[in-house]
């Protein structure tokens, strides 16, 4: 694996599919003028891919956004198809996930590697690069260890280096209901405060059972921030100003 700070990003064409077409993206359109975090994995749906590196850049990508970075990318040695299939499966609207289908930036890079022993034939080795108008400022390689090492490519580390003092978004999950107005009135409040939230609906995503056995209570809405547990739509506006 190469460290190639300092050098020009390689100049590929990636096969891409939109509205049901397929659609040529050259690297320029990805990184010329622009300030741009491209984080590179071994394979879509595989388990760190799925459950922590392209997630948490989805989730801190507006922290990157209010700290100059014009785009989060995605790139993998996949085929279009399978890419679009994962960015679905994730729900990674704030990420574009970009195919490598035939290796050549990844090669480019020095970053191709062979996966033969777990059938993959010739995959990315895994890493994350911070690129300023087609010129790359600084990189993140995984140490080049057996298996699939996750330790310095991650969203947190990046962001670390372009901002250490980076406020970054606060987990936030929310029960509610539908038609529920103090529901209403809690996300109103968490939007006021520009708090993202994953919302969780007692018959769709739990039962009023389950909020009963994670809360201690069979009322909605009741909400949970980095852990903590918050309560109801009252409950959050004291916490709120609390919080100020």
């Amino acid at each position: 694996m190469q460290n190639r700070e300092g050098q020009k990003v390689p100049q590929v064409t990636f096969r891409t599919r939109a509205d049901g077409d397929w659609k040529d993206i050259h690297s320029d359109d990805i990184f010329k003028g622009r300030s741009v975090v491209l984080f590179a994995l071994p394979g879509v749906f595989t388990p760190t891919c799925s459950s922590t590196h392209l997630p948490r850049y989805n989730e801190l990508a507006p922290v990157f956004r209010e700290n100059g970075i014009d785009e989060i990318v995605c790139l993998s040695v996949n085929d279009a198809f399978v890419m679009d299939a994962w960015k679905e499966d994730q729900e990674a609207e704030n990420v574009t996930l970009i195919p490598d289908g035939n290796g050549e930036f990844s090669e480019g890079m020095g970053m191709l590697v062979d996966k033969s022993d777990l059938g993959f034939s010739k995959r990315s080795w895994r890493y994350a690069m911070l690129v300023r108008d087609g010129v790359i400022e600084k990189m993140f390689i995984e140490p080049d260890e057996p298996g699939d090492p996750f330790e310095v490519s991650d969203a947190d580390t990046m962001l670390a280096y372009i901002n250490p003092n980076a406020r970054k978004s606060r987990s936030v999950s929310i029960i509610t209901k539908p038609g529920c107005p103090y529901c209403a009135r809690a996300k109103a409040l968490l939007a006021e405060h520009r708090m993202p939230y994953e919302e969780i609906v007692p018959g769709h995503d739990a039962s009023i059972r389950s909020v009963r056995a994670i809360t201690g209570k069979e009322t909605v809405p009741q909400v949970f921030v980095d852990g903590e547990y918050v309560g109801g739509s009252e409950d959050l506006e004291a916490w709120l100003k609390a919080e100020g």
